[in-house]
């Protein structure tokens, strides 16, 4: 302490916490925010995007999914998703919002980084496997980010917390 002001990064606080302790708990917060708006966006745009929500032609799903048959590294999942190439698009895309509201909200935050995970996975094994360097597709890169949110949840600032806290008060 120099003139009467804390030195100690870590000192505690009035509520008895600390500032790392404080840190430490919101640390995935950031995560859960960039994730969430993100699927919440990428959901939209592509249930939105009437080019891309077509069976055929420039710009369409099947488009991109003939595109990058011959070099993802599981073929048979773009075949599967070529037997309809609308239904593939919706299930995506609803599956993004789905995660998306999830994160953000805090709400089943396990079982939606599963999903984003899942997404981004089948995405980094089909449209941006052969992207070279690995590191400029963002699939991989996504995967990665899902991690912390399946292994940790949203412990603070969600629905999960908020239940969790409300089933601790029943007795």
């Amino acid at each position: 302490m120099a003139h009467g002001i804390p030195t100690d990064p870590y000192i505690a606080r009035a509520d008895g916490g600390s500032l790392k302790a404080t840190l430490t708990r919101h640390a995935l917060l950031p995560l859960r925010i960039f994730l969430g708006v993100t699927f919440i966006y990428a959901g939209l745009d592509k249930l939105t995007d009437s080019t891309f929500m077509s069976a055929s032609g420039a710009g369409s799903i099947a488009e991109t999914m003939e595109g990058v048959r011959d070099s993802s590294a599981v073929p048979a999942l773009v075949d599967l998703s070529l037997k309809s190439p609308l239904g593939f698009g919706y299930a995506i895309a609803i599956g993004e919002l789905a995660v998306g509201l999830g994160t953000l909200a805090g709400l089943l935050s396990r079982l939606a980084a599963l999903g984003g995970a899942m997404i981004s996975l089948s995405l980094w094994l089909t449209v941006s496997w052969a992207v070279e360097p690995y590191y400029y597709g963002n699939d991989l890169a996504y995967l990665m980010a899902w991690l912390p949110l399946l292994l940790a949840g949203a412990p603070t600032f969600s629905l999960d917390a908020l239940l969790r806290e409300r089933r601790r008060r029943i007795p």
